[in-house]
Formats: structure tokens, C-alpha cells, sequence
């Protein structure tokens, strides 16, 4: 694989999160000094998509993911997977509703995919993810982001001052389509939820700015409070979050490639027709553990 050096061009998309990043072959290895560039550019804009990415490989994208640290495993699927060769890579995870000889090849379907960061069940939640397309539907299927950051900053007064101090338990037995996870037991009462557990506010090891980290609303729990005050306070963390001033929406093109910070912002996918074909692949870069806000 080649090194190249570019100077990159950075085009921010204007809404809260989000630039087109100009400039740059995932298929090509990059020097310390690009790498760098576009890590500034991806704490500055927290979602960045590189267009007009063709015939990317698995290889490439996995490859391209590493210079931003290890790879996370694919995570366990809540359905059984097709033995379409093509799509065996350890550290791809396959996002689709393409089905071979009657099996899927990928996860998550054709429906609505719930606002969520990914795999925040686990002690060390991925930093952040790269997903390139390499089919899309002709309408729907689009990914929206909102920005943590300005979640956390725009609380009012004393939902901020009580979440400072809460930690959440991180449902594990469902995927943000709702799917149950195999060998997963139905949650029905969030305080017997089964995941790990994080503040509400975390602290990025990055930018060391305070943001809000809620996961999935579905099953989550905050700790030692009444079920009730629980649902309560969650509802309004939740409400306020997913406001559209906080979001930009990824519109797919075939090619592009996103690039986000798991850490700080949420993401959610819109349904699709399911007579039609979607085929994503994504890597996860490991994470660090979660933080709170300092005491």
C-alpha cells in the first residue's frame, strides 16, 4: 500500500456536527503528518465523510481504521449470518438487509434504527467507527448524528447539575433495531438491566470536554434511584438530546465513507424499502474506559 501526504480540505457541513474531508484515497496508507490533520479535523467536527470512495476492500477499510487505533472484533449479530465468503473479516461488521440463499449477509434490516452510540454495554465502548457503502437503497436508509457536546452544554440549569453525578446502566440484550441479542434474556424491568455502567457525563480523554453519553434509551436504568424518578429523568435527558439543532443527516451516496467519534455524539438510521438493497461495511476503533466529569 502506498504512503501518501496530502494537505487536506476540510468543508464543515454547517449544522452542529459534520465536514466533508477533500483530499484523501482510503485505499492509501497515510503519513504522520495527514494522520494528524485529520484527527484534529475529526475532534473539531466530530463526524467526518469522505466521498467518491470507490472499490474500497475490506482490507483498505481496516487498514485506513488502524491509524486511529486497534480494531474491536465484530460484535456477536442477533441474527445468523449467510457464508457469503466475501464479507468474513474479523474486524468488519456487515450493515444490510441482503439476504444469500435465504440468509441475511449483515445485520440491523430495512427498519428504523433507534438513536444510540454503539456498544456502550461494554466497559470499553468503541472510540469510533468508519462505515463505507458499498450499496444503497434509491431513497431512505439515511444516518443522522447529534452532537453530545452541545447536548451537554444547552441543559438547562438542574437536569445538568443532576446529571453530573448519575450513572447509567447500559442495556445489553438488544441492537439499536431492537433486535435481542442471542443469549440474551427479555429485559422487562430496566433496574434488572444487564450491561456495563457509565456516567451520564463523561469526559472525553480527548478534548477533556464534558459530554453527554446515554447510549440507548431502551432498558437503560440510572442507579439507586426510584424506577419512576429513573424513566423520569431519562425521558428528559433524552428529549433534550436528540433536539434537531444538535443533528446533521448523512445522506448516502454509493462511495462515501463516515467516519465518527463514538464518545461524544449519537447516531440513528432511517427505515427503507425492504424490497430494495442496502450493504454497508464498518470497523469499530477501540475505546478507552468512560470517565466522568472530574471531582
Amino acid at each position: 500500500m502506498t504512503t501518501v501526504t496530502t494537505r487536506l480540505h476540510i468543508v464543515p457541513s454547517g449544522d452542529a456536527l459534520g465536514a466533508d474531508v477533500l483530499g484523501i484515497d482510503v485505499n492509501q496508507a497515510l503519513d504522520a503528518d495527514t494522520q494528524q490533520q485529520l484527527r484534529q479535523a475529526w475532534s473539531e467536527h466530530l463526524v467526518l465523510r469522505f466521498r467518491g470512495q470507490r472499490d474500497v476492500s475490506l482490507d483498505a477499510l481496516a487498514a485506513f481504521s488502524r491509524h486511529f487505533g486497534d480494531l474491536d472484533k465484530a460484535p456477536i449479530s442477533a441474527t445468523t449470518m449467510g457464508d457469503d465468503f466475501r464479507w468474513q473479516h474479523p474486524e468488519i461488521t456487515v450493515i444490510s438487509n441482503v439476504k444469500v440463499d435465504g440468509k441475511p449477509v449483515g445485520g440491523l434490516g430495512d427498519g428504523e434504527s433507534v438513536w444510540h452510540s454503539d456498544m456502550t454495554y461494554n466497559e470499553r465502548p468503541p472510540k469510533g467507527s468508519c462505515l463505507y457503502a458499498v450499496e444503497i437503497p434509491p431513497a431512505g436508509g439515511n444516518t443522522q448524528f447529534a452532537n453530545m457536546y452541545r447536548a451537554y452544554e444547552t441543559l438547562p440549569v438542574e437536569l445538568k447539575r443532576a446529571a453530573g453525578g448519575l450513572i447509567c446502566i447500559h442495556d445489553a440484550s438488544h441492537n439499536s433495531a431492537g433486535e435481542l441479542r442471542r443469549g440474551y434474556a427479555e429485559v422487562t424491568d430496566p433496574r434488572q438491566t444487564v450491561g456495563a455502567r457509565h456516567p451520564v457525563v463523561r469526559t472525553h480523554p480527548v478534548t477533556g470536554k464534558p459530554c453527554l453519553f446515554l447510549g440507548r434509551r431502551r432498558n437503560a436504568y440510572l442507579v439507586g434511584l426510584p424506577l419512576d424518578e429513573s424513566e423520569s429523568l431519562l425521558d428528559a435527558l433524552w428529549a433534550h438530546a436528540a433536539q434537531a439543532e444538535f443533528v446533521w443527516t448523512q445522506v448516502w451516496r454509493l462511495g462515501d465513507m463516515i467516519m465518527w467519534d463514538n464518545r461524544c455524539t449519537m447516531h440513528r438510521r432511517d427505515a427503507f424499502d425492504p424490497a430494495t438493497r442496502r450493504l454497508l461495511v464498518r470497523t469499530q476503533i477501540s475505546g478507552e474506559p468512560v470517565t466522568g466529569l472530574a471531582q
